[in-house]
């Protein structure tokens, strides 16, 4: 099973107290920043670009708590900058599990194993583990040897100590078809809580912007990646909703939800997505009251969203599109198949 029973269901209820009382514009995922500070500076992420002095900010626990309790979603993924950098990281995922948060504490690696004491295994706490490909092509995206080695041990010292365990995979425009799902399968043979996949969109402070893709690249790209598991030769356990993994391939036509995953850090509520530098309001209220939402995504005609396919965007347009009779069978089949 990918996505856990108990979120599921808990998200499901979710969405659909959303629909009764009427909301159009609801989060689901909080992608909660704490920090940018990075041990890593990868050529495709934008974040260490901040100046010196945002660098050194960290959110303290109860400004995260504060964040949470305004914005509502269910599920709050952590990422960064890398989250166990925070020297508060323990305290902010345990007051977030204690509320009942189903936390994606997002990881390189590099600190994980010998991290792992200060957290408690639950099944609201999940480590999402950064892999960009097998060896040779992870450790070239991260631009540091032997990531790889480390990131793949420390998966292993977090399963046997009973933690919950997925990958995040961004699949950048050059990706070899064929070696993906062998990756894939390297993935499964790991016993993961499930694999999470995104294609490359362009974050405009990424040193690299030759890698990212464009629309009908990744459509083409995952129809060739994704073809072995959509024929059902091969089981790979994704954390998706599948119309999402349709979505990429092309087969759903979805537009953006950008306030679907709101995010917060050190510098606000980001105006209105990470992938565009437009500024910051002080408050959750203001994002949503004072954004005009008609110029993103694209349907709106943004030139900076025509490509973009990017799962913060369109994962909670799939979740809310799996509540549709239509779609039922399939998300039902996400959870028991």
């Amino acid at each position: 099973m990918a996505v856990q029973l108990q979120q599921a269901l808990t998200v499901g209820k979710y969405l659909v107290t959303q629909r009764l009382l009427g909301r159009k514009k609801f989060p689901l995922v909080l992608m909660l920043e704490p920090l940018f500070r990075c041990n890593l500076a990868c050529s495709g992420c934008g974040k260490i670009q901040h100046p010196p002095e945002i660098l050194k900010q960290n959110l303290s626990p109860e400004e995260c708590f504060a964040a949470v309790e305004e914005c509502g979603a269910p599920v709050v993924s952590i990422p960064g900058g890398e989250p166990l950098l925070h020297p508060q990281i323990n305290e902010i995922v345990r007051g977030l599990v204690e509320r009942k948060k189903f936390v994606y504490l997002c990881t390189n690696g590099l600190l994980l194993e010998k991290s792992l004491d200060k957290f408690q295994p639950s099944p609201y706490l999940t480590f999402s583990v950064h892999l960009d490909g097998l060896k040779e092509q992870h450790d070239r995206c991260v631009d540091r040897e032997g990531v790889f080695d480390k990131a793949i041990s420390a998966i292993k010292a977090a399963k046997s100590k009973g933690f919950r365990v997925t990958t995040n995979t961004t699949v950048f425009a050059g990706a070899d078809p064929q070696e993906m799902p062998e990756f894939f399968d390297f993935l499964e043979s790991l016993n993961l809580d499930g694999m999470m996949v995104s294609p490359g969109y362009s974050y405009a402070w990424a040193p690299d912007q030759e890698s990212f893709l464009q629309r009908e690249q990744t459509k083409a790209l995952f129809r060739e990646i994704l073809s072995p598991w959509k024929s059902g030769q091969k089981k790979w356990n994704f954390n998706h909703n599948p119309l999402f993994l349709e979505f990429l391939m092309g087969e759903q036509d979805f537009d953006c939800t950008p306030w679907g995953s709101p995010s917060y850090s050190v510098l606000g509520w980001q105006k209105p997505c990470y992938l565009l530098n437009e500024g910051y309001y002080k408050s959750y209220k203001e994002l949503i009251e004072k954004t005009d939402w008609d110029n993103y995504g694209k349907a709106s005609g943004n030139p900076k969203c025509a490509d973009c396919m990017v799962h913060c965007g369109y994962e909670p347009t799939a979740a809310t599109a799996a509540l549709e009779p239509n779609n039922m069978g399939k998300a039902l089949s996400s959870l028991f198949g």
